[in-house]
């Protein structure tokens, strides 16, 4: 298999890179995915989904990554388990290095996706998916009428505080400096807003709680005040960070790490594409990582009929 040069590699099983698979072997592509963990990505960890079209009720995130899984399976799709450690680009094929094998290709699209930048205190990892969590549009809703806490004071952070007051009691935003770092607009609405509670210059030490979120352990950082709040939700919006140390010095990647394209997902070395929360974009979500595999596969088609 190693020795195999493949039409298309997709390195990322997410729904960008699963989505991509799809089309792939649909159009008869000899393609192969590479996914370090297990397909899915970040879904897998989200509860619930209430935001995909065409399942009404909601759907679980592992169980919507699940079904795609399965259709690529019926087009015959090969996915192998490989954490991708560099790119090489010597002569016209492209070579990924993995810690398992070396996979050559004639295109490539990086569907690698993002992690959630973590606060890195205790009970965070602890309380993931039980209370904790990184998206507010995902599990908003099953904070109705409860009290929770904001981390963070950029846009994603002020926009998600400000979706969370449909369903929440209160709001209280934590943010290590004295004023929001948000747009002017979105500062003012959350201002306004007799939910949201400001708590400026502060961090969090701790995320309390055994089976469930109870409370979040705050401090000022002069020092002049500790505090617990008792709130039943911690939503994390400190940022993310794309998975693409793998191709530095190898790919343009832009000041935060993520890649740049154009509107055919092409990157600036020809042959190579991006699609999904990687690609340097406005907004990440489910329904457009799908649309960017698609997107991704019919110009690696057209890429490969010009060879």
């Amino acid at each position: 298999m190693e020795n195999s040069i493949y039409d298309l590699i997709i390195v990322g099983g997410g729904p960008a890179g699963l989505t991509a698979g799809l089309y792939a072997r649909r159009s008869r592509l000899n393609t192969l995915l590479i996914e370090r963990l297990i397909p899915g990505g970040q879904v897998t960890t989200t509860d619930w989904v209430d935001n995909y079209p065409g399942f009404p009720d909601g759907i679980s995130g592992f169980e919507l990554v699940d079904r795609m899984r399965r259709q690529t399976e019926r087009f015959e799709l090969p996915v192998i388990n490989d954490e991708i450690v560099s790119l090489s680009l010597q002569g016209p094929d492209k070579t990924l290095n993995g810690t398992q094998g070396t996979y050559k290709t004639k295109t490539l699209i990086i569907a690698s996706g993002t992690v959630h930048k973590k606060l890195g205190v205790p009970g965070e990892g602890l309380l993931g998916g039980k209370g904790v969590s990184y998206c507010a549009t995902c599990d908003g809703p099953f904070f109705k009428d409860q009290e929770i806490a904001v981390v963070g004071g950029g846009d994603t952070a002020v926009q998600e505080a400000l979706y969370l007051t449909r369903f929440t009691q209160k709001v209280y935003m934590i943010h290590r400096r004295d004023q929001l770092r948000a747009v002017r607009i979105l500062q003012e609405k959350a201002l306004a807003n007799p939910a949201i509670q400001p708590i400026w210059n502060a961090v969090v030490e701790s995320i309390l709680g055994t089976d469930q979120v109870e409370g979040v352990q705050i401090k000022k950082l002069d020092g002049s005040l500790r505090q617990t709040l008792p709130v039943q939700g911690v939503f994390i919006f400190v940022g993310n960070q794309p998975h693409t140390d793998w191709l530095k010095g190898t790919l343009p990647l832009d000041p935060q790490g993520y890649i740049p394209t154009n509107e055919h997902l092409a990157t600036p070395i020809p042959g190579i594409f991006a699609a999904g929360d990687v690609r340097q974009k406005q907004f990440r979500q489910i329904s457009t990582a799908v649309g960017d595999g698609a997107t991704a596969v019919f110009a690696v088609e057209r890429y490969l009929e010009a060879l």
